[in-house]
């Protein structure tokens, strides 16, 4: 039976012309491999709106697998994201102009989720083929986390896989500071998502080493 990948990526924010989640994951819109195909969509960067594309899409796709893509600029590797929090705090207006303070995404809701990706799996894949990764505790408590933490609370009772990786900036993105400022080029985070769709299609059981954080 063929899996469908769900890949989202998300519009432009905060006047940037450019997000390299959504780049990289239409890229990847149709790639299918041994036993799974992917589809791509690209989110709204907005409180509340990106969360009921996001369901839409897993209501009409009814994928077996998600992984929601974000941008994190100053991020310098390709960061698989672990836990999503209960609370939205913009230090930015997202693309509504709503900047939510120590607000509860979901009330009632458990304080966390935690991705059901194969984690460390991934980050091991894509560090053996050269890739800066590593397991990330956190997603931030902007639009991401917002996607992040409603992701898996729609997925839950679906039998599916979800999570999320944050992905650096792009070498467009950073041209003017470079020197200080991460980034890297699209073809690798394109193929980098190619690696962790592969290896969350293929590894039913996450693999146990050392990725924590000691701050």
């Amino acid at each position: 039976m063929t899996k469908t990948v769900l890949l989202t990526g998300f519009e432009p924010f905060n006047g940037a012309d450019v997000n390299p989640s959504w780049e990289a994951a239409r890229a990847l819109d149709g790639w299918s491999g041994p036993g799974f195909q992917v589809a791509a969509r690209e989110l709204p960067c907005v409180f509340g709106r990106a969360n009921l594309a996001l369901f839409d899409a897993i209501d009409a796709l009814q994928p077996d697998i998600v992984i929601a893509v974000g941008q994190a600029g100053g991020r310098h590797e390709i960061s698989v994201e672990r836990v999503a929090l209960n609370v939205d705090d913009a230090t930015i207006p997202d693309n509504a102009g709503q900047q939510p303070v120590d607000a509860t995404i979901a009330d009632g809701g458990p304080a966390a989720y935690f991705s059901t990706l194969p984690i460390k799996a991934i980050v091991r894949a894509l560090r053996l083929r050269g890739f800066p990764a590593g397991v990330s505790q956190t997603a931030g408590t902007f639009v991401c986390n917002h996607v992040f933490y409603g992701l898996m609370q729609h997925a839950q009772g679906r039998g599916m896989k979800a999570g999320f990786i944050h992905v650096p900036f792009l070498p467009q993105q950073v041209a003017d500071r470079a020197d200080v400022a991460p980034s890297m080029a699209l073809n690798d985070i394109i193929d980098g998502l190619r690696i962790a769709v592969e290896v969350a299609v293929g590894v039913e059981t996450d693999v146990a080493e050392a990725g924590g954080a000691t701050h």
